[in-house]
């Protein structure tokens, strides 16, 4: 049996010390409850709508208040979010898994958003990596951010590298306000249906866990949730307010369903892997592309017009 915390933060926006003081505490708190794994929303330690702001409270990863944090782990693990700088000063939105006192595992947010309100390419840099983890939870963790689990690859990919317990944490801003929709919130209706539809294909745990509160006129929702390997809702936390919710699971239940439901099992990536590397070399234009026009140049679907056989000339006005 694994107990999960469920972090519905508020994070005040670029006040990295308060934010970093009030993880600290929901950590003792976390441990006094009997967790063993605590999830912590996007960007929790700085707030999200950062812009300028993001360089001013970024951290490396040898940053001693990243390892002072660490620490606060030992006999739990922890997935926190924060801006991370490279090496070479590229910021990145990023989540660490730390387990007993140290940095297991950093997830560099792969798909940046720049539609509607979100503008994220502007200000920082895309990951490039999608690994699953081995955890001392004893099954393998892995890790996305927010716009990474709009993408059907980002569960799939971690599932087949091993992760039985896969973690989004999210800064998702709510709108779409409707009577129509299952919570009066067209946001959280779209989130509750990718949950459990990532959950029931991968067969594993899904842990979603989303900020609230306010930056900069951006109300966020929270309505964090686990959703079990079947699919089901385990637990879904109250729209709007903070607070840490401990939820308990059965990771045998991950057993049971795959073995009944061998879902990943039959997963044929050799079929996949070929005929995405038949897209790839079609749209590069290095194959020929079966679905573009005659005619059209390679690596464009589209063959322009052919030239009329008479100019288009302007008639004279009649007098």
């Amino acid at each position: 049996m694994l107990r999960i915390a469920l972090a519905q933060t508020a994070p005040r926006l670029g006040a990295l010390e308060d934010n970093l003081a009030r993880h600290h505490a929901l950590l003792d708190e976390a441990r006094a409850g009997g967790a063993g794994l605590v999830v912590f929303p996007e960007l929790g330690l700085t707030g999200y709508q950062l812009q300028d702001l993001a360089a001013e409270v970024a951290l490396r990863l040898d940053d001693p208040r990243l390892a002072r944090l660490a620490a606060a782990t030992r006999g739990l693990s922890a997935a926190v979010s924060f801006v991370e700088e490279s090496g070479d000063h590229r910021l990145f939105i990023a989540a660490a898994l730390m387990e007993d006192g140290e940095i297991r595992h950093v997830h560099r947010k792969v798909f940046l958003p720049t539609y509607g309100l979100f503008d994220e390419r502007r200000f920082f840099a895309a990951g490039d990596v999608l690994r699953a983890v081995p955890s001392r939870l004893g099954v393998g963790v892995g890790i996305a951010i927010c716009e990474d689990f709009w993408h059907l690859q980002t569960p799939q990919l971690l599932a087949l590298d091993g992760a039985q317990i896969l973690l989004n944490v999210s800064s998702s801003p709510g709108r779409d306000l409707a009577a129509r929709n299952d919570v009066g919130l067209g946001t959280a209706t779209s989130w509750r249906t990718l949950m459990r539809t990532y959950a029931q294909l991968t067969t594993s745990f899904v842990v979603f866990v989303n900020r609230v509160g306010v930056d900069e006129s951006v109300t966020f929702w929270g309505g964090s949730e686990v959703i079990g390997p079947s699919g089901e809702a385990i637990f879904s936390a109250p729209l709007f307010d903070e607070g840490l919710f401990l939820v308990d699971v059965n990771l045998e239940d991950v057993r049971r369903e795959r073995i009944t439901l061998p879902l990943l099992r039959d997963e044929r990536l050799e079929l996949q892997a070929r005929e995405l590397g038949r897209i790839i070399a079609e749209r590069a234009g290095l194959a020929t592309d079966s679905t573009a026009d005659p005619g059209a140049q390679p690596g464009l679907d589209v063959a322009p017009l052919s030239p009329a056989d008479e100019p288009i000339r302007l008639r004279s006005r009649r007098r």
